[in-house]
């Protein structure tokens, strides 16, 4: 296979993608993925919204103050045990003494949730009884919803607390009369043949302000007892909000799944010995099938940058065959046309020394050290 000649162009736009080929540490036994690995999928663009607080364009909306968006939800109580309904009001949901709960029709897993509650100005009633309601996320743990602005009750009860689990860090409420926002990252607890994988986390901002930070779910709390970590919990749910006999409005309220986590299946971060070998034998196949497409000095770099996801035994013996002839051709090349193809002599001696350096080929590897001998010769290797 003849090295062959590149413009400045096309040099540097090679000499890029192997940077990025052979650049960050190599996956490993718990990470499919090179660090800074441009093989990784590229996030998903989503527009945020224009103001603050509204909804993304990925969101799914679940109240937007008409009539037909609360079409979204139906009474969890039925009808003839209900004494009266939720209801639609200027724009807010208002929540009706005997009503019960209401809840999404769609279930959800792991999400992101906003939402905007008040009360009115004046409120009767100490402690628990002033203003009460809830926000239960799937899987039944609840977000406190309560005046206290200047009204203190027992704390693991408060406005934006994980209620009977922890507390909000402090009271970030506004006066009772004005709008309250809550931002809501829930990641549900995950408990597989009785054994806790995850228990879970609750992020929970008021008003803007942190007052839950990935707080541990701690088996998911309620009123008046624990739970324990095993206690099984549904993959999804929906959302509900609490009748409490309180007239609670609720405005502006949507939704945004996140992605899955290793224990569901997921494949960003930390994962299994078994989930990281099944992913990274994807990427390599999908690496592979990629260089099928190319020739030459392409192919042969893609095929080795694919040994370091899984190696595979056929796609080697195309790759040593390329590199060994390569190599060959450089050592019947003089100085001068050396030095036209040190780009290509350069990045072929740095993906097989990030090869050897992470184990993923021999450190005798007998082409790498005639490479090595060239560029060194050279002085190449001495040059920063």
């Amino acid at each position: 296979m003849k090295p062959c000649s590149l413009t400045l162009f096309a040099a540097a736009c090679l000499a890029s993608s192997l940077d990025a080929a052979f650049y960050g540490a190599a996956p490993d036994a718990n990470h499919p993925w090179a660090v800074h690995d441009e093989n990784r999928p590229q996030p998903p663009r989503v527009e945020p919204a224009a103001v603050v607080g509204g909804a993304p364009s990925d969101a799914v909306v679940l109240f937007d103050g008409t009539e037909e968006s609360f079409g979204n939800w139906v009474h969890a109580r039925p009808e003839e045990k209900r004494k009266a309904d939720w209801v639609v009001q200027d724009g807010y949901l208002l929540a009706v003494r005997g009503a019960g709960y209401i809840q999404t029709k769609e279930q959800f897993s792991d999400c992101q949730l906003h939402i905007e509650w008040s009360h009115a100005q004046q409120l009767l009633g100490e402690g628990q009884k002033r203003g009460n309601s809830g926000v239960f996320l799937p899987g039944g743990i609840e977000v406190q919803v309560l005046d206290n602005f200047n009204n203190p009750t027992y704390p693991d009860g408060s406005a934006g607390a994980v209620y009977g689990v922890m507390p909000p860090a402090v009271n970030a409420l506004r006066a009772p009369g004005q709008w309250q926002s809550y931002d809501i990252i829930y990641r549900r607890p995950i408990v597989r043949d009785g054994v806790s994988l995850d228990e879970g986390s609750m992020t929970v901002l008021v008003n803007g302000v942190v007052v839950q930070d990935s707080t541990p779910l701690d088996g998911g709390g309620g009123h008046k007892k624990r739970k324990p970590l095993n206690q099984p919990y549904p993959d999804v749910g929906p959302v509900a909000l609490q009748d409490h006999g309180n007239p609670v409005r609720y405005r502006n309220i949507w939704l945004r799944p996140l992605r899955p986590r290793p224990a569901d299946g997921g494949t960003d971060g930390r994962l299994s010995a078994a989930a990281t070998t099944a992913k990274r034998a994807e990427i390599g196949a999908e690496v592979r099938a990629s260089a099928a497409n190319m020739q030459g000095w392409d192919q042969m770099m893609r095929l080795l940058e694919s040994q370091m996801y899984a190696s595979n035994s056929a796609a080697w013996d195309v790759c040593n065959r390329q590199v060994s002839e390569s190599v060959e051709q450089f050592k019947d090349l003089s100085t001068k046309e050396l030095e036209i193809q040190r780009q290509q002599v350069m990045d072929l001696h740095h993906a097989l020394s990030y090869l050897q350096r992470f184990d993923i080929i021999a450190a005798d590897y007998k082409p790498a050290k005639e490479l090595r001998e060239i560029a060194d010769g050279l002085g190449w290797l001495k040059q920063k």
